[in-house]
């Protein structure tokens, strides 16, 4: 499927790292939308056509092209998830992109629209939940299950055995300890080690582990 032309949707810091990956991998980029280039059509951006705003999709056919989410994720903000569910209900499918520079286990499973950016390490048996991304440089371990639409941020560590469920957001350079688990939608916040079990929604900062 990878052999279809590949359509960037956004045109922030996300989308030019994803740009830079897609290159990397060989794919055929052929198009870019995004909201802020709705009046520059036919132009060019970092090299890739300009189709226009969201609106250029409705022109492509969802069976002829694969979309490359480019929309990148912030704690509890959730306008990434729905825009790949309101183009998943259109028919549309999202690209799974793995940098070569990365080291992935032929036993782990990734689910559509999962990202693992360059550096990455992903240990045997885990899985990946769908439009996830593995930021630059984070390394999952064996056997963790990490859910749907989840952020495991740059230089982030999950120990081995560790259950992230959906919605998740781990920042930067944390580490999660083994066997643990990560309830939907919590936060762990940057260069936190978590040393115990985060309930639904809950959010802990620092490396002391504090609660709000």
């Amino acid at each position: 499927m990878n052999s279809r032309p590949h359509i960037i949707i956004g045109a922030g810091g996300h989308s030019k790292v994803l740009l830079a990956l897609a290159r990397a991998s060989g794919l055929s980029v052929e198009g870019v939308c995004a909201p802020e280039l709705a009046d520059q059509r036919g132009s060019l951006w970092r090299g890739v056509k300009v189709l226009g705003g969201d609106d250029a999709l409705d022109m492509l056919d969802p069976e002829q092209v694969l979309l490359i989410h480019g929309v990148g994720q912030l704690p509890r903000n959730f306008v990434r998830q729905r825009i790949h569910d309101r183009l998943k209900a259109k028919g549309f499918k999202f690209a799974t992109l793995v940098h070569p520079y990365t080291w992935i286990d032929e036993t782990v499973v990734l689910g559509e629209g999962v990202q693992i950016m360059a550096g990455a390490i992903i240990q045997p048996d885990v899985t990946i939940g769908a439009g996830t991304i593995i930021n630059t440089g984070a390394s999952v371990d064996h056997d963790c299950r990490v859910g749907a639409h989840v952020h495991v941020g740059p230089g982030a560590v999950l120990c081995g055995n560790v259950a992230v469920q959906e919605e998740v957001f781990i920042a930067t350079g944390c580490t999660v300890l083994p066997g643990l688990t990560v309830a939907r939608g919590a936060i762990v916040g940057a260069g936190t080690t978590l040393v115990q079990d985060l309930a639904k929604h809950q959010c802990v900062i620092g490396p002391t582990a504090r609660l709000r």
